[in-house]
């Protein structure tokens, strides 16, 4: 028999290392839980739909659309959205790159950008065409995506190509 909708679930999870419990409506979208329950800000709703990827949050490590995830799906994992990738004392490399480089101008989507390549491995994308395919799936209305990739480039520590 299907659950009830308007059911209610206790979960525990770990969000930027720390661990979470509580109890959450079954329908309840992760990026709600995120933003509205814990206060992460950070991840932003964008399209709602899984396409923009400005809602990217880590799950155990991988990039994945907490506006397309339902938080009782997190039960058990370790989630990571941007502030989990901010260090105290300031800026991540990626950050500071991002920053340096004018990767960013609105700044809306910047936080998934930067939760996407949290979780790539630069020997993987080796050269600008890898690295605009690794970010296909995270969109930006203002840049171009030059300066994202340039910003990707000086935190990976080589000059574009």
């Amino acid at each position: 028999m299907p659950e009830n909708p308007s059911a209610n679930r206790e979960i525990t999870l770990t969000v930027n290392g720390r661990e979470v419990r509580r109890t959450v409506p079954v329908r309840r979208l992760l990026i709600d839980f995120l933003r509205d329950d814990l206060g992460h800000t950070g991840t932003h709703a964008g399209c709602e739909h899984g396409v923009c990827g400005a809602c990217t949050v880590l799950i155990d490590g991988d990039p994945a659309r907490s506006c397309i995830t339902l938080a009782v799906q997190a039960e058990g994992t370790e989630v990571t959205t941007v502030e989990g990738l901010t260090p105290e004392d300031g800026l991540s490399p990626m950050q500071q790159a991002f920053k340096d480089c004018h990767g960013l101008q609105c700044g809306f989507c910047t936080p998934g950008f930067i939760t996407t390549l949290a979780a790539a491995n630069p020997e993987d994308h080796p050269d600008d065409a890898a690295i605009r395919e690794l970010l296909a799936g995270n969109l930006c209305r203002c840049t171009g995506y030059q300066h994202i990739v340039e910003a990707v480039n000086k935190a990976w520590g080589r000059t574009p190509g």
